[in-house]
């Protein structure tokens, strides 16, 4: 059996390799003490299916994932539809995701998916084509599209399969790319509250605070909001920001900044249960953030 060291499989995936890996344990170590043997130059157009996956694995064990998808590859278009080739689709989208190649991933996972969407190693597949998405995710100043759809996999296995081994990391990621649109919405509206466009600003910082009330930029998007809302002489929303941010973020420099900004005409915080923002506030996370 893989180790999981050498490739994150789960027990659906170590299971479904169990068979295949047990029958050839012996014929695996004879190639791999064997020097002389070359796995990569058998001639994989004459090979049966399970001779050409368990080559296939030893490729991977060996690292050469290259080599690995190619024997992959043959199996689905030699031996389409049995039982290899539903095992070959899965493992080529590890192989390609291992190498880089993520389009190629995303592509044999989302296959896999639409045939077999019973399969154990389903979450696996969309697990693969969430690390393809969170592998590609850019810097915050560049477009996020890639951090949306890594959430919409990674969305998949926590509410298709909440028992599943991957939805720690799953959930973990997630928390990422979610922090990446929020930080996304940061920079723009920090872009509008700069030429003094304060509507558009607010709409930006009102999103992070409603949208992604459980990423870091939240803390800073109050302080914005206060620092904007007061700029319109909207003191009442200026003050209900800045008692939201106090409520969540007590010890936060952020916080700090914004009572001193209230200060300068006699204000304070105050919370305003018209305010959408205090109902918003309802539903932070505050400090425990980390």
């Amino acid at each position: 059996m893989l180790k999981r060291g050498l490739f994150p499989l789960g027990r659906g995936s170590r299971s479904l390799l169990a068979a295949a890996m047990i029958g050839s344990l012996v014929t695996l170590t004879a190639c791999q003490g064997n020097k002389d043997i070359d796995i990569t130059a058998l001639d994989i157009e004459t090979e049966p299916a399970d001779v050409l996956y368990n080559q296939a694995l030893a490729n991977i064990k060996a690292g050469k994932m290259k080599e690995a998808s190619r024997k992959f590859d043959a199996i689905d278009k030699q031996h389409p539809y049995s039982e290899y080739a539903r095992r070959a689709m899965v493992m080529n989208s590890f192989a390609n995701y291992r190498m880089g190649r993520y389009s190629e991933s995303i592509n044999s996972a989302r296959r896999y998916i639409s045939l077999y969407p019973n399969s154990e190693d389903t979450a696996y597949a969309y697990y693969l084509i969430g690390l393809s998405y969170y592998r590609q995710i850019p810097q915050v100043t560049r477009d996020q599209g890639t951090a949306r759809k890594a959430i919409a996999a990674f969305s998949e296995i926590i509410q298709r399969y909440p028992e599943s081994e991957y939805v720690a990391d799953s959930e973990v990621k997630l928390r990422f790319a979610r922090d990446q649109l929020a930080g996304k919405e940061m920079q723009i509206g920090r872009y509008y509250q700069e030429r003094k466009e304060y509507a558009a600003a607010v709409n930006r910082f009102r999103t992070v605070v409603e949208s992604y009330p459980n990423t870091r930029q939240v803390e800073e998007a109050l302080a914005r909001l206060t620092e904007v809302y007061f700029a319109m002489g909207l003191t009442q929303d200026a003050q209900a920001a800045a008692a939201v941010l106090g409520h969540n973020y007590p010890d936060s420099q952020w916080y700090a900044d914004s009572y001193k900004l209230l200060q300068t005409e006699g204000l304070e915080p105050r919370e305003n249960r018209g305010s959408w923002i205090t109902r918003a506030g309802s539903r932070l996370i505050g400090g425990s953030q980390s």
